[in-house]
């Protein structure tokens, strides 16, 4: 497999950190008429039923979610329906690039979750690093709600950054999924999730009796169709062309693009201390990437 990132699979990673800093646009939208566990119900649903359709009978797709339910629902919960419904209760008091930002920590979470619970995936001095410069932008982020003047309540930041811990969890979780073609994995546990979510949502929400309008509509269409289901097609593609530890770079272009989103067409600003806790964070993935050091130890 060629591991080299050319023009067109650079494309494909800004179009795909354009895509998934979307779901925080959208999600940001539809959360203000629609209630958070029935918009991850629709968000999962939707998207679970466009990947039956693109995977169309191959892979032996049915055979392989009997077999593994069990393996799929735990991984739908802490890779889908925990960490949306996480970040859309936040986005109910939070704009999206913030939502964003906050959801980037989700490679420092993993980083540490994985030193403690796999024996190959161990602490460097450069992970440590990474990850202190990381949760110093993190508190950067959330300090200010520690005070009663912080315009966003603290339980609205935490949230974002919770669901991050749980897709760290599942970082580490979904390796036995590795002989699973992704596909596979990606629909197997939409389907887990949705039907997770499901009474969740009839019990909590009652969403028979909701009424949203056009705009919301839309944008759980986006949500679910755009950057879940074909954001998940986009990520394999790109995976499978460029490698894993590259197609993780489009962690450092979602944040930007969902801030972008907010500005143009939400009226969002985010002040100094966030854009500085939005570079510490960048800052903690990139020395956690490793790649920039490589490339000056090599000039050297």
């Amino acid at each position: 497999m060629d591991s080299r990132m050319n023009a067109w699979t650079w494309g494909l990673l800004v179009l795909l950190g354009l895509i998934w800093g979307g779901s925080f646009f959208f999600a940001r939208i539809a959360v203000q008429h629609v209630p958070p566990l029935t918009l991850v119900f629709f968000r999962l649903l939707l998207a679970a039923l466009a990947l039956h359709v693109y995977i169309a009978g191959r892979f032996d797709f049915y055979a392989i979610l009997k077999a593994r339910w069990r393996e799929f629902l735990i991984l739908g919960f802490i890779n889908n329906a925990l960490p949306h419904a996480l970040i859309f209760f936040g986005q109910t008091r939070i704009g999206a690039g913030l939502a964003a930002i906050l959801n980037a920590t989700t490679p420092i979470w993993t980083v540490l979750i994985a030193n403690y619970f796999t024996s190959d995936e161990k602490l460097s001095p450069a992970k440590i690093a990474g990850c202190l410069v990381g949760l110093v932008g993190t508190i950067v982020l959330i300090g200010p709600g520690l005070s009663a003047g912080g315009e966003a309540p603290l339980w609205a930041m935490l949230v974002p950054v919770l669901a991050a811990i749980s897709y760290g969890f599942a970082a580490t979780y979904g390796k036995r999924f590795k002989n699973v073609p992704a596909p596979v994995t990606a629909a197997g546990q939409l389907t887990a999730s949705s039907l997770i979510a499901l009474p969740l949502s009839l019990l909590a929400d009652r969403p028979w009796t909701l009424a949203a309008p056009l705009d919301a509509f839309l944008a759980i269409l986006a949500l679910a169709l755009l950057s879940t289901a074909f954001g998940y097609i986009l990520y394999f593609r790109i995976m499978a062309s460029a490698g894993a530890t590259n197609a993780s770079l489009v962690t450092l272009l979602v944040p930007p693009s969902a801030i972008l989103l907010g500005v143009l067409f939400l009226g969002e600003r985010l002040a100094l201390g966030e854009f500085a806790g939005m570079a510490l964070i960048g800052f903690g993935l990139v020395i956690l990437d490793g790649r920039a050091y490589r490339m000056l130890a090599r000039a050297a």
